[in-house]
């Protein structure tokens, strides 16, 4: 994974985790199952950010089998890098898919409308661009920080680089286009910038400035915007649900909805097929009611 990847900190806070349990010196040659069985047993009984409450007091939930799936992943990828990049072949490597813990189905959150309108209420002008553009695109925290060179206006697409190191291609629609529009100018590279509160000599920052957003001064904003909006059961993950639902519902077409997601295939976007089911009552309540009319012009006819 390159550096300069938005997510590459929590990548390297977990490869951290995995060192400090397996043990820096271990060669891979020898990781076994056993060690994947070790340290999935210890996250299990850690708290999350290794705190013991909430700040209302509340006990501090448990790290999530999601999260520690998602840190086991990264050991994985070393693994599969050393097979098909290095061509080495470890007789010892886990059995990757007996690790995996069984996760609590994704929630599929959507904005109200009163949720909406307390957001923008709360944040401040210089991210309301960045926070506009995710709710318009659905696309991931690290993918909204696009820089000029993935806006190409004769296409009308952004192509940027996503999870996986996959290609995402996002349509601009005429609202797109004129977000992006506005921000010219800004910045020579980076579309979304903040304006610097203060001076700073440790980082060169000058007050009333512009700078590029970043992926930890997003998510540090995000956690700032929540309290200050009142909309607290709220992840940022959530304004891509928010959008897909949407999407969905103003067009019943899954397929669209998916190739806007950029998933890679559909089975994934099935997740948000509740949103049509009011669709689906009602085509199925218009058949009935063919049904009935024809039955009762036969009827009238004998």
């Amino acid at each position: 994974m390159a550096e300069s990847q938005p997510s590459a900190p929590d990548t390297f806070r977990m490869l951290e985790r995995l060192i400090k349990s397996i043990g820096g010196t271990t060669l891979m040659s020898t990781i076994s199952d056993a060690h994947v069985s070790g340290y999935i047993a210890g996250r299990r009984k850690e708290t999350r950010w290794g705190k013991k409450k909430f700040k209302d007091k509340r006990p501090m939930t448990l790290v999530s089998p999601a999260t520690i799936n998602r840190e086991v992943a990264v050991l994985k990828r070393l693994f599969m890098r050393a097979r098909r990049t290095w061509k080495i072949l470890l007789a010892n490597e886990p059995d990757w898919k007996s690790h995996r813990l069984s996760e609590a189905n994704e929630r599929v959150r959507e904005l109200h409308q009163e949720e909406d309108a307390a957001l923008f209420d709360a944040v401040r002008p210089d991210y309301q661009p960045w926070l506009e553009f995710a709710l318009l695109t659905g696309m991931r925290l690290d993918e909204t920080l696009i820089v000029w060179p993935e806006v190409n206006w004769f296409t009308r697409k952004i192509v940027t680089v996503g999870k996986g190191g996959k290609p995402v291609i996002v349509e601009m629609s005429d609202t797109v286009a004129e977000l992006l529009e506005s921000l010219r100018g800004h910045h020579h590279r980076y579309v979304f910038t903040y304006v610097a509160k203060r001076t700073s000599k440790k980082d060169d920052r000058v007050r009333g400035q512009r700078y590029p957003l970043t992926y930890e001064g997003c998510k540090t904003e995000w956690q700032r915007l929540r309290k200050r909006s009142g909309v607290s059961d709220l992840r940022f993950h959530d304004l891509r649900h928010d959008f897909a639902t949407k999407l969905l519902r103003e067009t019943g077409n899954l397929k669209l909805v998916s190739k806007a997601l950029n998933h890679s295939d559909v089975s994934v976007t099935a997740r948000y097929a509740h949103v049509i089911d009011s669709e689906i009552r009602d085509a199925m309540q218009a058949v009935a009611n063919s049904r009935k009319k024809s039955r009762t012009k036969k009827s009238d006819a004998a």
